[in-house]
Protein backbone atom coordinates (compact mmCIF):
# COMPACT_ATOMS: atom_id res chain seq x y z
CA UNK A 1 0.00 0.00 0.00
CA UNK A 2 1.60 3.26 -1.01
CA UNK A 3 1.91 5.78 1.89
CA UNK A 4 3.06 9.53 2.41
CA UNK A 5 6.84 9.62 3.75
CA UNK A 6 7.90 11.58 6.74
CA UNK A 7 10.30 13.93 5.80
CA UNK A 8 12.41 17.01 7.58
CA UNK A 9 11.72 19.54 5.17
CA UNK A 10 9.22 22.63 4.81
CA UNK A 11 8.13 23.03 0.70
CA UNK A 12 9.65 20.39 -1.52
CA UNK A 13 9.96 22.69 -3.77
CA UNK A 14 12.43 24.29 -2.17
CA UNK A 15 15.09 21.17 -0.84
CA UNK A 16 17.53 21.66 -3.29
CA UNK A 17 18.30 25.39 -2.35
CA UNK A 18 17.65 24.86 1.09
CA UNK A 19 20.48 21.91 0.72
CA UNK A 20 22.99 23.67 -0.83
CA UNK A 21 22.33 27.02 2.22
CA UNK A 22 23.39 24.15 4.62
CA UNK A 23 26.11 22.67 2.56
CA UNK A 24 27.60 26.01 2.16
CA UNK A 25 27.28 27.05 6.35
CA UNK A 26 28.77 23.45 6.95
CA UNK A 27 31.68 23.51 4.49
CA UNK A 28 33.92 26.68 4.65
CA UNK A 29 35.76 25.81 1.48
CA UNK A 30 32.47 25.87 -0.63
CA UNK A 31 30.35 28.62 -1.83
CA UNK A 32 27.29 28.96 -3.97
CA UNK A 33 26.17 31.08 -6.71
CA UNK A 34 23.37 33.87 -6.29
CA UNK A 35 20.93 32.94 -8.81
CA UNK A 36 17.97 30.69 -6.38
CA UNK A 37 15.79 29.08 -7.65
CA UNK A 38 16.55 28.73 -11.21
CA UNK A 39 20.48 28.53 -10.98
CA UNK A 40 21.66 26.00 -8.54
CA UNK A 41 25.40 25.86 -8.50
CA UNK A 42 28.06 25.22 -5.75
CA UNK A 43 31.56 26.11 -6.57
CA UNK A 44 34.85 26.18 -4.65
CA UNK A 45 35.09 29.80 -2.60
CA UNK A 46 38.42 30.02 -3.33
CA UNK A 47 38.07 30.05 -7.59
CA UNK A 48 37.51 33.07 -9.66
CA UNK A 49 37.72 32.43 -13.53
CA UNK A 50 39.44 35.58 -14.01
CA UNK A 51 42.35 34.65 -11.95
CA UNK A 52 41.81 30.26 -11.84
CA UNK A 53 45.18 29.08 -13.23
CA UNK A 54 44.34 25.09 -13.39
CA UNK A 55 41.64 23.15 -15.49
CA UNK A 56 38.06 23.41 -13.76
CA UNK A 57 36.59 19.90 -13.18
CA UNK A 58 32.83 20.47 -13.31
CA UNK A 59 30.06 18.10 -12.98
CA UNK A 60 26.28 18.02 -11.98
CA UNK A 61 22.92 16.09 -12.67
CA UNK A 62 19.66 15.86 -10.49
CA UNK A 63 19.99 16.29 -6.85
CA UNK A 64 18.67 13.49 -4.71
CA UNK A 65 22.00 11.87 -4.90
CA UNK A 66 23.66 13.67 -1.88
CA UNK A 67 26.64 13.88 -1.16
CA UNK A 68 27.01 13.79 -4.91
CA UNK A 69 27.83 15.59 -6.48
CA UNK A 70 28.42 19.03 -4.70
CA UNK A 71 29.84 17.10 -1.35
CA UNK A 72 32.78 16.82 -4.16
CA UNK A 73 33.57 19.98 -4.33
CA UNK A 74 36.85 20.76 -3.53
CA UNK A 75 40.27 21.30 -3.94
CA UNK A 76 41.73 18.33 -5.88
CA UNK A 77 38.41 17.19 -7.07
CA UNK A 78 35.52 19.08 -8.40
CA UNK A 79 35.65 22.74 -9.28
CA UNK A 80 32.04 23.25 -9.23
CA UNK A 81 28.80 21.12 -8.88
CA UNK A 82 25.63 22.32 -11.09
CA UNK A 83 22.58 20.94 -9.09
CA UNK A 84 19.39 19.86 -11.10
CA UNK A 85 16.00 19.68 -9.07
CA UNK A 86 15.42 16.02 -7.56
CA UNK A 87 15.95 13.35 -10.05
CA UNK A 88 16.20 16.32 -12.91
CA UNK A 89 18.90 17.53 -15.23
CA UNK A 90 20.19 20.74 -14.48
CA UNK A 91 19.20 23.26 -17.43
CA UNK A 92 21.49 25.19 -19.82
CA UNK A 93 21.95 27.92 -18.07
CA UNK A 94 23.10 26.53 -14.58
CA UNK A 95 25.65 24.88 -16.04
CA UNK A 96 26.83 27.88 -18.45
CA UNK A 97 26.64 29.89 -15.26
CA UNK A 98 29.15 27.48 -13.47
CA UNK A 99 31.29 26.92 -16.58
CA UNK A 100 31.80 31.02 -15.88
CA UNK A 101 32.04 31.40 -12.59
CA UNK A 102 35.11 28.72 -12.02
CA UNK A 103 36.42 28.51 -16.36
CA UNK A 104 39.67 30.23 -16.62
CA UNK A 105 42.67 29.95 -19.63
CA UNK A 106 42.73 26.61 -18.72
CA UNK A 107 39.50 25.77 -19.88
CA UNK A 108 36.79 23.12 -18.02
CA UNK A 109 36.17 19.59 -18.40
CA UNK A 110 32.32 18.57 -17.79
CA UNK A 111 31.96 14.73 -16.06
CA UNK A 112 28.57 14.16 -17.30
CA UNK A 113 26.79 10.86 -16.07
CA UNK A 114 25.11 8.69 -18.89
CA UNK A 115 21.46 10.31 -18.90
CA UNK A 116 19.78 11.51 -21.57
CA UNK A 117 18.98 15.00 -20.26
CA UNK A 118 22.45 15.42 -18.31
CA UNK A 119 23.89 14.60 -21.88
CA UNK A 120 21.70 17.03 -23.63
CA UNK A 121 22.12 19.85 -21.06
CA UNK A 122 25.29 19.76 -20.82
CA UNK A 123 26.09 19.40 -24.32
CA UNK A 124 24.39 22.27 -25.30
CA UNK A 125 25.63 24.16 -22.85
CA UNK A 126 29.23 23.50 -23.70
CA UNK A 127 28.79 24.58 -27.46
CA UNK A 128 27.16 27.60 -26.04
CA UNK A 129 30.31 28.10 -23.88
CA UNK A 130 32.57 27.34 -26.59
CA UNK A 131 31.04 30.29 -28.82
CA UNK A 132 31.93 32.40 -26.09
CA UNK A 133 35.38 31.45 -25.70
CA UNK A 134 36.08 28.84 -23.20
CA UNK A 135 37.65 26.01 -23.90
CA UNK A 136 35.66 23.05 -22.98
CA UNK A 137 35.67 19.18 -22.98
CA UNK A 138 33.46 16.35 -21.50
CA UNK A 139 33.53 13.39 -20.54
CA UNK A 140 30.52 10.96 -20.36
CA UNK A 141 30.22 8.16 -17.43
CA UNK A 142 28.57 5.09 -18.06
CA UNK A 143 29.59 2.21 -15.45
CA UNK A 144 26.22 0.43 -15.20
CA UNK A 145 27.02 -3.32 -15.67
CA UNK A 146 23.29 -5.00 -14.35
CA UNK A 147 22.14 -4.82 -18.07
CA UNK A 148 23.58 -6.82 -20.72
CA UNK A 149 24.65 -5.08 -23.96
CA UNK A 150 22.90 -3.67 -26.43
CA UNK A 151 21.44 -0.80 -24.50
CA UNK A 152 20.00 1.10 -27.64
CA UNK A 153 20.86 4.53 -28.00
CA UNK A 154 20.30 5.07 -24.24
CA UNK A 155 23.86 3.03 -23.88
CA UNK A 156 24.94 1.92 -19.62
CA UNK A 157 23.77 4.01 -16.91
CA UNK A 158 26.11 6.40 -15.26
CA UNK A 159 26.23 5.48 -11.47
CA UNK A 160 28.70 5.71 -8.35
CA UNK A 161 32.00 4.81 -9.99
CA UNK A 162 32.00 8.38 -11.45
CA UNK A 163 32.41 9.58 -8.27
CA UNK A 164 35.97 7.63 -8.74
CA UNK A 165 36.21 9.71 -12.21
CA UNK A 166 35.86 12.99 -10.58
CA UNK A 167 38.84 12.12 -7.98
CA UNK A 168 41.37 11.28 -11.06
CA UNK A 169 40.11 14.24 -12.89
CA UNK A 170 40.57 16.70 -10.08
CA UNK A 171 43.71 15.31 -9.02
CA UNK A 172 44.88 15.57 -12.49
CA UNK A 173 43.51 19.25 -12.53
CA UNK A 174 45.27 20.00 -9.11
CA UNK A 175 48.41 18.91 -10.33
CA UNK A 176 48.80 21.13 -13.41
CA UNK A 177 48.16 18.82 -16.05
CA UNK A 178 46.59 20.65 -19.49
CA UNK A 179 42.88 20.02 -20.26
CA UNK A 180 43.79 17.51 -23.03
CA UNK A 181 45.65 15.44 -20.27
CA UNK A 182 42.87 16.13 -17.82
CA UNK A 183 40.57 14.51 -20.03
CA UNK A 184 42.40 11.51 -20.93
CA UNK A 185 43.06 10.79 -17.58
CA UNK A 186 38.97 10.89 -16.75
CA UNK A 187 38.22 9.28 -19.90
CA UNK A 188 40.80 6.15 -18.93
CA UNK A 189 39.02 6.02 -15.38
CA UNK A 190 35.69 6.31 -16.60
CA UNK A 191 36.55 2.82 -18.92
CA UNK A 192 38.40 0.95 -16.17
CA UNK A 193 35.24 1.13 -13.83
CA UNK A 194 31.76 -0.60 -13.31
CA UNK A 195 29.38 -0.62 -11.20
CA UNK A 196 25.77 -2.63 -9.93
CA UNK A 197 23.23 -1.57 -7.25
CA UNK A 198 20.67 -3.73 -5.42
CA UNK A 199 18.05 -1.85 -3.58
CA UNK A 200 15.60 -3.51 -0.38
CA UNK A 201 13.39 -0.90 -0.86
CA UNK A 202 12.60 2.00 -3.39
CA UNK A 203 12.77 5.93 -2.90
CA UNK A 204 9.96 8.68 -1.87
CA UNK A 205 10.51 11.73 -3.85
CA UNK A 206 9.83 14.95 -1.51
CA UNK A 207 6.48 16.07 -1.08
CA UNK A 208 5.51 12.29 -3.02
CA UNK A 209 4.07 9.10 -1.61
CA UNK A 210 6.17 6.15 -1.63
CA UNK A 211 5.76 3.37 -3.96
CA UNK A 212 4.59 -0.26 -3.07
CA UNK A 213 6.19 -2.14 -6.37
CA UNK A 214 8.48 -3.27 -3.75
CA UNK A 215 7.27 -5.70 -1.20
CA UNK A 216 7.93 -7.56 1.97
CA UNK A 217 11.02 -9.74 1.69
CA UNK A 218 12.24 -8.72 -1.91
CA UNK A 219 15.09 -7.16 -3.35
CA UNK A 220 15.31 -5.63 -6.57
CA UNK A 221 18.62 -5.92 -8.48
CA UNK A 222 20.36 -4.04 -11.22
CA UNK A 223 18.50 -0.54 -10.35
CA UNK A 224 19.74 2.90 -11.69
CA UNK A 225 20.11 5.78 -9.22
CA UNK A 226 16.46 7.56 -9.66
CA UNK A 227 14.06 5.27 -8.40
CA UNK A 228 13.50 3.53 -12.05
CA UNK A 229 12.83 -0.55 -11.75
CA UNK A 230 16.16 -2.61 -11.24
CA UNK A 231 16.74 -6.06 -14.28
CA UNK A 232 14.91 -8.50 -11.61
CA UNK A 233 12.95 -8.35 -8.25
CA UNK A 234 14.32 -11.71 -6.53
CA UNK A 235 13.50 -12.84 -2.96
CA UNK A 236 15.69 -11.11 -0.42
CA UNK A 237 18.83 -13.06 0.27
CA UNK A 238 21.87 -13.38 2.49
CA UNK A 239 24.42 -10.42 2.00
CA UNK A 240 26.94 -13.46 0.99
CA UNK A 241 24.94 -14.94 -2.17
CA UNK A 242 23.95 -11.08 -3.12
CA UNK A 243 27.54 -9.79 -3.23
CA UNK A 244 28.56 -12.93 -5.43
CA UNK A 245 26.09 -12.13 -7.43
CA UNK A 246 26.90 -8.35 -8.22
CA UNK A 247 30.66 -9.10 -8.56
CA UNK A 248 30.10 -12.16 -11.11
CA UNK A 249 28.01 -9.45 -12.70
CA UNK A 250 30.53 -6.49 -12.52
CA UNK A 251 33.38 -8.76 -13.74
CA UNK A 252 31.27 -10.51 -16.74
CA UNK A 253 33.96 -12.08 -19.06
CA UNK A 254 30.60 -12.32 -21.51
CA UNK A 255 29.71 -9.00 -21.35
CA UNK A 256 33.72 -7.41 -20.96
CA UNK A 257 32.35 -4.08 -19.12
CA UNK A 258 35.66 -3.82 -17.31
CA UNK A 259 38.88 -4.66 -18.81
CA UNK A 260 39.55 -6.59 -15.18
CA UNK A 261 41.08 -9.88 -15.42
CA UNK A 262 43.02 -12.61 -13.09
CA UNK A 263 45.41 -11.06 -11.38
CA UNK A 264 44.77 -7.41 -11.91
CA UNK A 265 45.15 -4.55 -9.43
CA UNK A 266 41.19 -3.06 -7.90
CA UNK A 267 39.63 -0.28 -6.41
CA UNK A 268 36.73 -1.19 -4.19
CA UNK A 269 33.70 1.35 -3.55
CA UNK A 270 31.04 0.26 -1.41
CA UNK A 271 27.86 2.99 -1.63
CA UNK A 272 25.22 3.40 0.32
CA UNK A 273 21.62 4.58 -1.23
CA UNK A 274 20.51 6.59 1.38
CA UNK A 275 18.96 4.63 4.16
CA UNK A 276 21.62 1.88 4.58
CA UNK A 277 23.33 1.84 7.87
CA UNK A 278 26.73 2.08 7.93
CA UNK A 279 27.31 -1.33 10.01
CA UNK A 280 25.45 -3.14 6.75
CA UNK A 281 27.76 -1.38 3.98
CA UNK A 282 30.73 -2.40 6.59
CA UNK A 283 29.47 -5.91 6.19
CA UNK A 284 29.28 -5.88 2.35
CA UNK A 285 32.65 -4.44 2.29
CA UNK A 286 33.71 -7.15 4.05
CA UNK A 287 32.83 -9.87 2.33
CA UNK A 288 33.51 -8.12 -0.83
CA UNK A 289 37.34 -8.12 -0.54
CA UNK A 290 38.15 -11.76 0.16
CA UNK A 291 35.75 -12.80 -2.70
CA UNK A 292 37.63 -10.54 -4.90
CA UNK A 293 40.74 -11.97 -3.74
CA UNK A 294 39.85 -15.83 -3.72
CA UNK A 295 37.56 -16.35 -6.10
CA UNK A 296 38.16 -13.82 -9.00
CA UNK A 297 42.06 -13.55 -8.16
CA UNK A 298 41.97 -9.70 -7.99
CA UNK A 299 44.43 -7.77 -5.67
CA UNK A 300 42.07 -5.08 -4.01
CA UNK A 301 44.82 -2.06 -3.04
CA UNK A 302 41.90 0.11 -1.76
CA UNK A 303 38.16 -0.06 -0.31
CA UNK A 304 36.09 3.16 0.22
CA UNK A 305 33.12 2.62 2.52
CA UNK A 306 29.90 5.18 2.87
CA UNK A 307 27.55 7.31 0.85
CA UNK A 308 29.03 8.62 -2.45
CA UNK A 309 25.95 8.56 -4.47
CA UNK A 310 22.96 7.86 -2.92
CA UNK A 311 18.88 7.71 -3.86
CA UNK A 312 16.99 9.95 -1.49
CA UNK A 313 15.90 7.18 0.97
CA UNK A 314 16.28 4.43 -0.80
CA UNK A 315 17.61 1.20 1.20
CA UNK A 316 20.74 -0.99 -0.51
CA UNK A 317 23.91 -0.28 -2.15
CA UNK A 318 26.05 -0.21 -4.76
CA UNK A 319 29.44 -1.71 -5.81
CA UNK A 320 31.93 -0.46 -8.11
CA UNK A 321 34.94 -2.35 -9.26
CA UNK A 322 37.76 -0.27 -11.23
CA UNK A 323 41.12 -1.55 -12.39
CA UNK A 324 44.17 0.27 -10.88
CA UNK A 325 47.75 0.92 -11.69
CA UNK A 326 50.33 2.86 -10.38
CA UNK A 327 49.02 6.14 -12.15
CA UNK A 328 45.19 5.42 -10.87
CA UNK A 329 46.36 5.18 -7.32
CA UNK A 330 48.35 8.49 -7.11
CA UNK A 331 45.94 9.94 -8.08
CA UNK A 332 43.45 8.77 -5.58
CA UNK A 333 45.75 9.22 -2.60
CA UNK A 334 46.37 12.91 -3.88
CA UNK A 335 45.12 15.64 -1.07
CA UNK A 336 41.20 16.69 -1.74
CA UNK A 337 39.70 19.13 0.50
CA UNK A 338 36.68 18.00 -1.17
CA UNK A 339 34.26 17.54 2.30
CA UNK A 340 32.46 14.46 0.80
CA UNK A 341 35.61 12.21 -0.39
CA UNK A 342 36.75 10.14 2.86
CA UNK A 343 39.54 12.08 3.59
CA UNK A 344 37.81 15.60 3.75
CA UNK A 345 39.17 18.41 4.83
CA UNK A 346 38.94 20.58 7.88
CA UNK A 347 37.98 24.34 8.02
CA UNK A 348 37.02 27.00 10.55
CA UNK A 349 33.82 28.16 9.29
CA UNK A 350 33.24 31.87 8.83
CA UNK A 351 30.42 33.80 10.62
CA UNK A 352 28.85 35.01 7.47
CA UNK A 353 28.51 34.59 3.87
CA UNK A 354 27.24 36.33 0.98
CA UNK A 355 26.29 34.39 -1.86
CA UNK A 356 28.85 35.16 -5.30
CA UNK A 357 26.73 37.10 -8.23
CA UNK A 358 25.90 34.70 -11.43
CA UNK A 359 28.30 35.85 -13.78
CA UNK A 360 26.85 37.31 -17.04
CA UNK A 361 27.07 35.69 -20.96
CA UNK A 362 29.86 37.18 -22.66
CA UNK A 363 28.10 37.84 -25.37
CA UNK A 364 24.77 38.53 -24.11
CA UNK A 365 23.29 41.83 -25.95
CA UNK A 366 21.08 43.97 -23.53
CA UNK A 367 17.48 43.72 -25.65
CA UNK A 368 14.16 45.14 -24.68
CA UNK A 369 11.51 42.81 -22.79
CA UNK A 370 9.24 41.75 -24.96
CA UNK A 371 6.03 42.22 -24.02
CA UNK A 372 2.38 41.15 -24.77
CA UNK A 373 0.45 43.79 -27.14
CA UNK A 374 -2.05 46.26 -25.91
CA UNK A 375 -4.23 44.93 -28.43
CA UNK A 376 -4.69 41.49 -30.10
CA UNK A 377 -5.02 40.68 -33.97
CA UNK A 378 -6.97 37.78 -35.37
CA UNK A 379 -4.21 35.90 -35.46
CA UNK A 380 -2.75 36.91 -31.78
CA UNK A 381 -6.57 35.54 -30.38
CA UNK A 382 -5.92 32.30 -31.92
CA UNK A 383 -2.48 31.67 -30.94
CA UNK A 384 -3.21 33.19 -27.45
CA UNK A 385 -6.51 30.64 -27.14
CA UNK A 386 -3.94 27.72 -28.16
CA UNK A 387 -1.38 28.08 -26.22
CA UNK A 388 -3.61 27.89 -22.99
CA UNK A 389 -5.84 25.03 -24.04
CA UNK A 390 -2.54 23.27 -24.60
CA UNK A 391 -1.40 23.96 -21.32
CA UNK A 392 -4.19 23.57 -19.47
CA UNK A 393 -4.70 20.45 -21.07
CA UNK A 394 -0.99 19.65 -19.40
CA UNK A 395 -2.33 20.67 -15.94
CA UNK A 396 -5.38 18.51 -16.07
CA UNK A 397 -3.01 15.21 -17.02
CA UNK A 398 -0.55 16.03 -14.63
CA UNK A 399 -1.02 12.93 -12.22
CA UNK A 400 -1.46 10.68 -14.84
CA UNK A 401 1.84 11.35 -16.53
CA UNK A 402 3.51 11.20 -12.80
CA UNK A 403 1.74 7.84 -12.80
CA UNK A 404 2.67 6.59 -15.90
CA UNK A 405 6.15 7.67 -15.45
CA UNK A 406 6.45 6.64 -12.20
CA UNK A 407 6.15 2.50 -14.06
CA UNK A 408 9.07 3.21 -16.75
CA UNK A 409 10.46 6.12 -15.37
CA UNK A 410 11.28 8.12 -12.32
CA UNK A 411 7.76 9.51 -11.66
CA UNK A 412 8.05 13.32 -11.99
CA UNK A 413 7.32 13.68 -15.91
CA UNK A 414 3.56 14.87 -15.02
CA UNK A 415 5.57 17.39 -12.48
CA UNK A 416 8.07 18.60 -14.83
CA UNK A 417 5.40 19.01 -17.75
CA UNK A 418 3.30 21.06 -15.06
CA UNK A 419 5.73 23.21 -14.09
CA UNK A 420 5.99 23.87 -18.04
CA UNK A 421 2.69 24.88 -18.20
CA UNK A 422 2.22 27.29 -15.43
CA UNK A 423 5.38 29.06 -16.68
CA UNK A 424 3.88 29.60 -19.73
CA UNK A 425 0.21 30.49 -18.83
CA UNK A 426 1.88 33.67 -16.64
CA UNK A 427 4.41 34.35 -19.02
CA UNK A 428 1.89 34.87 -21.56
CA UNK A 429 -0.06 37.13 -19.58
CA UNK A 430 2.96 40.00 -20.11
CA UNK A 431 5.91 38.81 -21.92
CA UNK A 432 4.50 37.06 -25.34
CA UNK A 433 3.98 39.09 -28.40
CA UNK A 434 1.24 36.94 -29.74
CA UNK A 435 0.68 39.24 -32.79
CA UNK A 436 4.46 37.73 -33.95
CA UNK A 437 3.81 34.27 -33.93
CA UNK A 438 7.48 33.36 -34.40
CA UNK A 439 8.78 35.55 -31.75
CA UNK A 440 5.94 33.82 -29.09
CA UNK A 441 7.28 30.51 -30.20
CA UNK A 442 10.74 31.62 -28.77
CA UNK A 443 9.79 33.00 -25.55
CA UNK A 444 7.71 29.71 -25.09
CA UNK A 445 10.80 27.80 -25.37
CA UNK A 446 12.37 30.34 -22.95
CA UNK A 447 9.71 29.73 -20.60
CA UNK A 448 10.74 26.25 -20.32
CA UNK A 449 14.42 26.69 -19.84
CA UNK A 450 13.81 28.53 -16.84
CA UNK A 451 11.89 26.45 -15.32
CA UNK A 452 11.90 22.50 -16.76
CA UNK A 453 14.38 20.47 -16.00
CA UNK A 454 15.81 17.08 -16.69
CA UNK A 455 15.17 15.34 -20.57
CA UNK A 456 11.76 17.32 -20.95
CA UNK A 457 13.00 20.88 -20.57
CA UNK A 458 15.21 20.39 -22.72
CA UNK A 459 13.85 18.49 -25.30
CA UNK A 460 10.93 21.38 -25.25
CA UNK A 461 13.23 23.66 -25.75
CA UNK A 462 14.83 22.38 -28.84
CA UNK A 463 11.47 21.65 -30.22
CA UNK A 464 10.52 24.81 -29.61
CA UNK A 465 14.03 26.51 -30.90
CA UNK A 466 14.02 24.67 -33.77
CA UNK A 467 10.58 25.81 -34.69
CA UNK A 468 11.45 29.67 -34.10
CA UNK A 469 14.16 29.13 -36.39
CA UNK A 470 12.07 28.15 -39.48
CA UNK A 471 9.53 30.64 -38.87
CA UNK A 472 11.67 32.65 -38.94
CA UNK A 473 12.98 32.10 -42.76
CA UNK A 474 9.28 34.07 -43.38
CA UNK A 475 9.75 37.61 -43.00
CA UNK A 476 5.74 38.21 -42.69
CA UNK A 477 4.51 38.06 -38.68
CA UNK A 478 1.16 36.14 -40.34
CA UNK A 479 2.15 32.14 -40.48
CA UNK A 480 0.43 30.47 -42.96
CA UNK A 481 -1.05 26.53 -42.21
CA UNK A 482 1.87 24.96 -44.40
CA UNK A 483 4.59 26.86 -42.44
CA UNK A 484 3.35 25.45 -39.84
CA UNK A 485 3.89 22.39 -40.64
CA UNK A 486 6.88 23.61 -41.92
CA UNK A 487 7.87 24.15 -38.68
CA UNK A 488 6.69 21.49 -36.97
CA UNK A 489 9.03 19.12 -39.33
CA UNK A 490 11.74 21.04 -38.31
CA UNK A 491 11.35 21.06 -34.73
CA UNK A 492 10.77 16.71 -34.87
CA UNK A 493 14.46 16.92 -37.20
CA UNK A 494 16.24 18.70 -34.52
CA UNK A 495 14.61 16.60 -31.54
CA UNK A 496 15.70 13.16 -33.36
CA UNK A 497 18.90 14.74 -34.08
CA UNK A 498 19.88 15.33 -30.45
CA UNK A 499 18.26 13.01 -28.67
CA UNK A 500 19.02 10.57 -30.95
CA UNK A 501 15.39 8.87 -31.15
CA UNK A 502 13.09 8.31 -34.46
CA UNK A 503 9.46 6.45 -34.84
CA UNK A 504 9.00 3.29 -32.99
CA UNK A 505 11.65 4.31 -30.33
CA UNK A 506 8.84 4.96 -27.59
CA UNK A 507 9.17 8.34 -27.31
CA UNK A 508 6.90 11.68 -28.11
CA UNK A 509 8.20 11.44 -31.54
CA UNK A 510 5.86 8.65 -31.82
CA UNK A 511 2.90 10.88 -31.37
CA UNK A 512 4.64 13.98 -33.01
CA UNK A 513 5.25 11.79 -36.62
CA UNK A 514 2.15 10.87 -37.54
CA UNK A 515 0.84 14.38 -36.77
CA UNK A 516 3.19 15.67 -38.88
CA UNK A 517 2.16 13.19 -41.46
CA UNK A 518 -1.36 13.54 -41.87
CA UNK A 519 -0.89 17.08 -41.32
CA UNK A 520 1.13 16.93 -44.92
CA UNK A 521 -1.26 15.23 -46.35
CA UNK A 522 -4.49 16.59 -45.76
CA UNK A 523 -3.10 20.12 -46.65
CA UNK A 524 -1.28 18.94 -49.81
CA UNK A 525 -4.66 17.34 -50.57
CA UNK A 526 -6.54 20.77 -50.22
CA UNK A 527 -7.95 19.93 -47.11
CA UNK A 528 -9.22 23.01 -45.16
CA UNK A 529 -6.94 24.24 -42.61
CA UNK A 530 -8.62 23.54 -39.02
CA UNK A 531 -9.76 20.13 -40.68
CA UNK A 532 -6.36 18.87 -41.24
CA UNK A 533 -5.17 20.21 -37.75
CA UNK A 534 -7.67 18.00 -35.91
CA UNK A 535 -7.24 14.97 -38.09
CA UNK A 536 -3.36 15.22 -37.71
CA UNK A 537 -4.53 15.74 -33.69
CA UNK A 538 -6.12 12.24 -34.12
CA UNK A 539 -3.44 10.70 -35.32
CA UNK A 540 -1.08 11.97 -32.91
CA UNK A 541 -3.69 10.44 -30.32
CA UNK A 542 -3.16 7.24 -32.34
CA UNK A 543 0.29 7.05 -32.27
CA UNK A 544 0.58 8.15 -28.62
CA UNK A 545 -1.34 5.15 -27.52
CA UNK A 546 0.30 2.80 -29.70
CA UNK A 547 3.94 3.12 -27.60
CA UNK A 548 2.25 0.08 -25.34
CA UNK A 549 3.30 -1.76 -27.93
CA UNK A 550 6.81 -0.87 -28.62
CA UNK A 551 9.87 -1.57 -26.92
CA UNK A 552 11.80 1.66 -25.57
CA UNK A 553 15.03 2.02 -27.15
CA UNK A 554 15.33 5.29 -25.82
CA UNK A 555 15.98 6.92 -22.27
CA UNK A 556 15.30 5.85 -19.13
CA UNK A 557 11.96 3.37 -20.47
CA UNK A 558 15.06 1.50 -22.23
CA UNK A 559 15.74 -0.37 -18.65
CA UNK A 560 12.46 -1.76 -18.08
CA UNK A 561 11.31 -5.14 -18.97
CA UNK A 562 9.07 -5.59 -21.57
CA UNK A 563 6.43 -6.77 -19.47
CA UNK A 564 5.94 -3.35 -17.64
CA UNK A 565 6.07 -1.56 -20.94
CA UNK A 566 3.38 -3.48 -22.48
CA UNK A 567 1.08 -2.14 -19.78
CA UNK A 568 1.86 1.85 -19.78
CA UNK A 569 2.10 3.95 -22.72
CA UNK A 570 5.17 6.25 -23.01
CA UNK A 571 4.29 9.24 -20.72
CA UNK A 572 6.06 11.84 -23.09
CA UNK A 573 3.91 10.71 -26.45
CA UNK A 574 0.85 10.94 -24.50
CA UNK A 575 1.83 14.97 -23.09
CA UNK A 576 2.44 15.67 -27.38
CA UNK A 577 -1.24 14.25 -27.61
CA UNK A 578 -3.18 16.12 -24.71
CA UNK A 579 -1.35 19.33 -26.14
CA UNK A 580 -2.11 19.13 -29.48
CA UNK A 581 -5.29 17.89 -29.27
CA UNK A 582 -6.19 20.61 -26.68
CA UNK A 583 -4.63 23.14 -29.22
CA UNK A 584 -6.45 21.73 -32.09
CA UNK A 585 -9.90 21.87 -30.85
CA UNK A 586 -9.32 25.30 -29.58
CA UNK A 587 -8.15 27.04 -32.42
CA UNK A 588 -11.20 25.37 -34.36
CA UNK A 589 -13.84 27.01 -32.06
CA UNK A 590 -12.06 29.99 -31.71
CA UNK A 591 -12.19 30.26 -35.46
CA UNK A 592 -16.10 29.21 -35.64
Amino acid sequence: MAFQEKKLINDPNDVVTEFIEGLIETYPNLQYLDGFPQIKVVVRADVSSSTYDKVAVISGGGSGHEPAHAGFVGEGMLTAAICGDVFASPPVDSILAGIRAVTGVKGCLLVVKNYTGDRLNFGLAAEQAKSEGYKVEMVIVGDDCALPPPRGIAGRRGLAGTILVHKVAGAAAAAGRDLADVTAEAKNASQLVGTMGVALSVCTLPGQVTSDRLGPGKMELGLGIHGEPGAAVVDLQPVDIVISHVLKQILSTETQYVPITRGSRVVLLINGLGATPLMELMIAAGKAVPQLQLEHGLAVDKVYTGSFMTSLDMAGFSISIMKADESILKRLDAPTRAPSWPVGADGVRPPAKIPLPVPPCHSKKIDEEPSRPEQLNVHGIILEAGIEAAANAIIDLKDSLNEWDGKVGDGDCGSTMFRGAIAILEDMKSHYPLNDAAETVNEIASSIRRVMGGTSGIIYDIFFKAAYAKLKENKETVVLPKQWAGALEASIAAVSKYGGASAGYRTMLDALIPALAVLHERLDAGDDPLTAFLLSSEAASSGAESTKDMPAQAGRSSYISPEILSTVPDPGAMAVAAWYRAAALAVKNKCQ
